[in-house]
């Protein structure tokens, strides 16, 4: 029994060790750089930001030198992201808010690519769809202050996330959302003056929505999934054959003392 019970653990530790080892992909040390970064950002120390950003591109390369770890489509959004993340943070009269949106959206790319499931750019839901209820809101009651402050509260946390859906979108569902918010921003005065343009409100907020939706629908970690099912099934096996055992020592014993 007790040879049982250390081949258990020792399976389980295996499984976990292999799960922890996944971890650290070049991608996942990309990532943690540019979670740094961020951290540092939101505190307001941005040459420890900037350090970390200079850290990440060494890094990039280095990762990078012996093979691509991404398409090039991902890569010019990375180069992209990066380059408005380091001039904000290495521009002194830039506000402080705005450091920060450049560096989010920077850690929101780099989390797309390396993330297969519910991307971090995706908590940004509430706000986001919040900010547009209050466009329509603000439309029909013809409340123009209040219908520019959701606009804009909804345009500048959109551009935060509109790298990383390069990344999880199609282009056919891309392009059809750039479109969508293009009309809202450019004939922001129409959609308050006429109540017909309501109605294109609600299909842009339905086409967000479903993206957020769709991105939700698997949460959990398939690698999790994985410890759980293997570890599960040699925990079955394992009472299984320490039942059969017992059962085969408590048939033998009643045999012997037939016998006897």
């Amino acid at each position: 029994m007790k040879k049982i019970l250390i081949l258990l653990f020792s399976l389980v530790f295996l499984t976990s060790t292999h799960i922890r080892a996944a971890e650290t992909s070049p991608l996942d040390r990309l990532d943690k750089i540019a979670d740094e970064a961020l951290q540092m950002t939101k505190i307001g120390r941005f040459e420890a930001a900037k350090k970390f950003l200079e850290q990440f591109q060494d890094q990039f390369i280095e990762e990078t030198s012996y093979g691509s770890i991404l398409t090039m489509d991902e890569l010019k959004i990375v180069m992209m992201s990066y380059n408005d993340a380091i001039r904000a943070i290495n521009k002194v009269s830039l506000e402080p808010r705005e450091k920060m949106d450049k560096v989010t959206t920077f850690r929101l790319v780099i989390d797309a690519i390396n993330s297969h499931y519910q991307p971090m750019w995706t908590e940004l839901q509430e706000p986001i769809m919040g900010a547009f209820s209050q466009i329509k809101e603000a439309a029909k009651e013809k409340d123009r202050m209040a219908y520019e402050a959701a606009l804009t509260m909804f345009l500048e946390k959109y551009s935060l996330i509109q790298p990383s859906l390069k990344v999880d979108l199609s282009l056919e569902k891309l392009e059809k959302l750039d479109s969508d918010i293009s009309f809202i921003d450019k004939f922001r005065n129409r959609i308050i003056e006429d109540d017909t343009q309501l109605v294109q409100l609600d299909i842009i907020e339905s086409d967000l929505q479903h993206i957020f939706d769709k991105l939700s629908e698997d949460e959990s970690d398939p690698s999790l999934w994985w410890v759980i099912i293997t570890t599960g099934s040699i925990i079955v096996m394992t009472l299984s054959y320490v039942g059969w055992r017992k059962y085969r020592g408590e048939k033998h014993t009643k045999q012997k003392e037939h016998y006897d």
